[in-house]
């Protein structure tokens, strides 16, 4: 049973720092994706299974850094230079699958219970 633990988030200034943590049960290809309020689901960035590979939204590109400490599962997202339009609830996600578009939420079978980043301006 694969399973999601976050941990981090909270409440920041714009132009402030805020570090994201996800713990696995193994080791899978993982991601970030964020939600605000009536609407979709959206794409942060994403890890492979060994962590060679990342892939990030271009709003986030250069701000956010996605890691892997591979021996203890777990994933990290450093959040920088935080922007209001960052506030949203943070969902991790894994999956077990081969190949896909990373950047869909459907290729991930596996989600945290999300944690809420707040960027005041």
């Amino acid at each position: 049973q694969v399973q999601l633990v976050q941990s981090g988030g909270g409440l920041v200034q714009a132009g402030g720092s805020l570090r994201l943590s996800c713990a696995a049960t193994g080791r899978y290809r993982m991601g970030w994706f964020r939600q605000v309020p009536s609407e979709e689901r959206e794409f942060v960035a994403t890890i492979s299974w060994a962590g060679a590979s990342t892939e990030y939204a271009d709003s986030v590109k250069g701000r956010f850094t996605i890691s892997k400490d591979n021996p203890e599962n777990t994933m990290y997202l450093q959040m920088n230079n935080l922007k209001p339009e960052d506030t949203a609830i943070y969902y991790c996600a894994a999956t077990t699958r081969i190949g896909g578009i990373w950047r869909l939420r459907q290729q991930y079978e596996y989600w945290g219970q999300g944690t809420q980043v707040t960027v005041s301006s």
